[in-house]
């Protein structure tokens, strides 16, 4: 009879603990899913992001400006990137622009699409501004330093310049503008840069927004290459 009361006792203590065991089990329920993030699929500009970069979401990414040599703006920007990629510091950068509009042009009586630079000589980067990362974008060919700030320590641009700078890129890509038809042969008057005021011949247009124009400097005829907003018609 004893026997029988401790094996009944077992019995109860195992269904106890099934009974236990059942109350603690995991349900979908019970778990709380961290919600993913998707990552943003364009810049602040509206161009595609760059997959390789971090969102760039915390309060620690900021806008700054780096200044290039005029002409190699988006040499620096491929360069910088490959940099930042090759040194693992992805998690830092969040965008590299280049400020620029969509010109539709229709040069010599084709329509071409030409890229125009709002801010020659300049990128924009968004990052987290540490001494590595100063120095990473500091030492990277062609880019001579930062804008604003001390040459040891940049300054950020506040939000409504960035929004400024970034708005005039997006009404660039959204809303191409026109360029002016120059053809050659034209009669044309420089009235920007060193030969302003200069009158000279349209010698050849080519597919970047500039032409070739021939001024008399000094009495002799000098070919000099201008862009379509450095010259007006001779009326």
């Amino acid at each position: 009879m004893g026997e029988e009361n401790m094996n009944d006792e077992k019995v109860e203590a195992v269904e106890q603990t099934e009974t236990e065991v059942e109350a603690t089990e995991v349900t979908p329920e019970s778990v709380e899913v961290e919600a993913e993030v998707e990552a943003p699929a364009t810049n602040s500009d509206g161009t595609e992001r760059d997959p390789a970069l971090a969102f760039g979401t915390g309060p620690d990414f900021k806008w700054y400006i780096a200044k290039t040599l005029t002409g190699q703006e988006n040499k620096v920007a491929k360069t910088l990137r490959e940099r930042i990629v090759n040194l693992k510091k992805t998690e830092f950068f969040s965008e590299i622009l280049i400020p620029e509009e969509t010109v539709v042009s229709n040069a010599g009586g084709k329509k071409r699409t030409l890229k125009k630079k709002f801010f020659p000589g300049y990128i924009l980067l968004r990052m987290v501004m540490s001494n590595d990362t100063w120095h990473l974008v500091k030492d990277t060919e062609k880019i001579t330093g930062f804008v604003g700030g001390t040459p040891d320590k940049p300054a950020a641009i506040t939000e409504d310049e960035a929004k400024y700078m970034l708005g005039q890129v997006e009404d660039g890509i959204k809303k191409p503008k026109t360029s002016v038809d120059f053809e050659e042969g034209e009669q044309v008057k420089v009235i920007e840069g060193p030969f302003a005021s200069f009158v000279g011949t349209i010698e050849a247009v080519n597919d970047k927004g500039k032409v070739r124009v021939n001024v008399s400097i000094f009495g002799r005829p000098t070919p000099v290459e201008l862009d379509f907003t450095q010259i007006e018609r001779v009326s």
